[in-house]
């Protein structure tokens, strides 16, 4: 059997923790007082992260222990155990992923440099107004005299953030500003998060489609299906700029990219292989689509109702419809497990710990195994290998932040009207030749 697993190189992945915090401690300077801290963290279980000197007085250290935890009772636990060594005191708590956010992960600075009076009047009035009229006779010289070339506006609602559903626009704040500064760091695109507070699909259409003429690109993020569908399809006939739903395409994008590569590690044609996804949402949707359009022979999407087909009523709508044409060609209407039997790909885009080891030992003999659902996937990957998985990687390798930025930059480049699916699948191949 042909087995991989990708490097573990953060620490969620290392330690298989979600939280870091910084534990400032008061500890008696007496030899081996911060061996005892040690183990006492030690014995919950914890892994350590850096551990440092921040000052001293006439009979102790301050130190700061950075220590990886699975949630807030971990914490408590550690803190439980630490209390009961005498000499040592914790002082405070930080929590370092709270600290990165803080005031915000993005800013807005000027690109040009205002060192003089000079400067500022032909940055600003009365300079500026000579740029004005230039737009106003050729508006589309805007692309090379404004920022509009290098900005992107990252839309949301709030109805399905993350691994954290309809949580609203303002708590979703937090990851739009994330994904700007992804754009920034890898694509040098200003991308500008836009909370739009409402579940009506036209206003949301009309209230992008006013905003558009500053933006040389929309990127949808985070807006529950099917919503998502209907307002994608329409920005698109109205906009003549690329609108990307990046929960649907960039998944898809990125999925295919590891895909691509798995399918040669086992020596695999695509149109030989079949696959089953567990999801029927905005990822599943677009997953489904690029595998077929890359070539793979059949797939069978499942939802919470079950595997979707031809005659199925119970919960449909216009895109579960489109599916059932185009997948599921032996019409299989039964349980889950059935869903798995003899399938060569699995892709999970829908709830933790849904998929257990005897169905992945229900697949064809080395099967492709992708539980992609963050923060926690539908198998874990060791189970995933532990069942016969020739190649597993969750949703934290194979992650939409590896494509979603350099498939705007390329569109932005090239001044694209549409990221079409054939962008997509160069896009997934290139991916794929990076990281092979």
């Amino acid at each position: 059997m042909i087995t991989m697993e990708m490097n573990k190189t953060s620490w969620q992945e290392r330690y298989h923790a979600s939280e870091i915090f910084t534990l400032r401690c008061k500890v008696h300077d007496v030899p081996g007082m911060l061996s005892k801290l040690i183990t006492a963290i030690g014995q919950t279980q914890t892994h350590l992260g850096d551990i440092g000197t921040i000052g001293t007085d006439s009979h102790s250290k301050i130190r700061d222990i950075q220590v990886y935890c699975s949630n807030k009772e971990h914490l408590k636990e550690i803190f439980e155990k630490v209390n009961q060594i005498e000499g040592i005191e914790i002082l405070s708590v930080k929590d370092d992923v709270l600290e990165i956010h803080r005031r915000g992960a993005i800013e807005i600075k000027s690109r040009v440099p205002i060192q003089s009076l000079t400067d500022l009047r032909m940055l600003y009035t009365p300079g500026v107004a000579s740029v004005c009229n230039k737009i106003t006779d050729d508006p589309d010289i805007a692309w090379e005299l404004t920022g509009i070339c290098d900005r992107v506006a990252i839309v949301t609602n709030g109805t399905a953030v993350l691994g954290l559903g309809g949580i609203g626009v303002l708590p979703s704040l937090p990851v739009m500003e994330g994904k700007a500064a992804i754009f920034a760091e890898f694509a040098n695109v200003s991308a500008v998060p836009v909370l739009i507070d409402s579940k009506d699909t036209n206003e949301i259409v009309e209230t992008v489609c006013k905003i558009a003429s500053g933006f040389g690109a929309i990127q949808l993020e985070d807006i529950s299906a099917p919503a998502c569908f209907e307002i994608e399809e329409k920005l698109r006939d109205r906009l003549d700029i690329p609108v990307f739903h990046d929960d649907q395409h960039g998944t898809a994008t990125v999925t295919l990219a590891a895909l691509i590569n798995a399918l040669k590690i086992t020596n695999r044609n695509p149109q030989d292989c079949t696959a089953i996804i567990l999801g029927a949402g905005a990822a599943g949707y677009a997953i489904t689509m690029i595998l077929l359009g890359f070539g793979i022979k059949d797939v069978v999407v499942y939802d919470s109702a079950g595997p979707i087909y031809q005659g199925r009523t119970e919960k449909m709508n216009p895109y579960k419809q489109k599916l059932a044409e185009i997948s599921n060609h032996a019409n299989i209407k039964g349980d889950l497990l059935e869903g798995f039997r003899g399938r060569d790909i699995f892709i999970g885009v829908a709830q933790p710990n849904m998929v257990s080891k005897e169905m992945i030992k229900a697949m064809q003999n080395d099967p492709l195994v992708f539980p992609l659902s963050n923060p926690v996937g539908e198998i874990t990957v060791d189970d995933a290998l532990e069942a016969g998985a020739a190649v597993a990687a969750d949703g934290r390798t194979i992650n939409n932040a590896l494509a979603y930025p350099g498939l705007f930059r390329g569109a932005l480049d090239v001044r694209a009207t549409d990221i079409t699916m054939e962008m997509q699948l160069a896009a997934a191949r290139t991916l794929a030749l990076l990281a092979h």
